[in-house]
């Protein structure tokens, strides 16, 4: 009788769990056509009226015409270079260009190019903008992985220089030693914290000494601030110290493992 008993029971448990999936189901499958049936509006009327209101199509196009200076300001660089960017950044094939639809009409690579540039410059959150640039949040946090990309697909050949010759690196130490009287210096190293969302189940692990998350923009330049080495890979907890020895540059030091990096020779005037 008790295996009869067990047998009755399980079926009875597994026909309970097959009611409670299905009614969680019918739950489900009610609240996405409820959530259908309530979207009446695909665009909000304040953001249809982006070219009419917003800073990219107002604004920006006055400050361009009438204060170039008030530009250089809002954008951190003139006109022309704003221009040229948003032409770099745009190609064939398209990296910013998308397809208009039926129910709206695609973002301008420029006015990207313009939201991404002030959010770097201003440090403003995307909920904050959307408005000034009629642009929703969400939106903004696409548009923001999309020219960062294009940025770096861009740039970072010819921004993020590295000597791979022995006479290159004489050159960088030559022009610390010319500008700032440094002998025998190829870099300056420095970290930054730039703030983010604490990812999940991280506890402490990237709050930092200064009250907030962030990562650590772990970077060395030469004597004209350009960027030769950059490591992102620190959390905000962790010290100067450990930043650093945990980057790649202790170890091709330490190993003399950076390609073509000059053998030891006497400080100027010294032997």
């Amino acid at each position: 009788m008790d295996a009869v008993r067990l047998v009755v029971i399980g079926a009875l448990v597994q026909q309970q769990n097959q009611n409670l999936l299905r009614l969680q189901q019918a739950v489900d499958r009610r609240r996405r056509e409820r959530r259908r049936r309530d979207r009446v509006v695909w665009v909000r009327q304040w953001i249809l009226r982006r070219p009419e209101h917003g800073l990219y199509h107002k604004l920006m196009v006055e400050l361009r015409n009438e204060d170039p200076r008030a530009f250089h300001h809002f954008m951190r660089m003139p006109p022309a270079m704003f221009d040229e960017v948003v032409q770099r950044l745009t190609p064939p094939p398209p990296r910013l260009t998308k397809q208009d639809t039926n129910y709206r009409p695609s973002l301008e690579p420029g006015l990207k190019v313009a939201i991404i540039l002030r959010h770097l410059a201003s440090g403003n959150t995307y909920r904050n903008m959307q408005y000034a640039w009629r642009v929703p949040h969400n939106t903004i946090s696409v548009v923001a992985r999309e020219v960062v990309k294009a940025i770096i697909e861009e740039y970072t050949d010819e921004l993020l220089f590295c000597p791979t010759t022995e006479q290159g690196w004489r050159d960088l130490a030559d022009k610390w030693y010319q500008r700032w009287n440094f002998p025998h210096t190829v870099g300056a190293i420095d970290g930054k914290h730039v703030a983010c969302k604490a990812p999940p189940n991280s506890g402490s692990e990237f709050y930092n000494c200064k009250g907030f998350y962030s990562v650590i923009l772990f970077a060395m330049v030469d004597a004209d601030f350009k960027f030769t080495y950059v490591d992102v890979s620190g959390n905000g907890s962790s010290s100067d110290v450990q930043i650093y020895n945990e980057s790649d540059l202790p170890r091709g030091l330490d190993q003399n493992r950076i390609h073509a990096f000059p053998q030891p020779d006497p400080l100027p005037n010294d032997n």
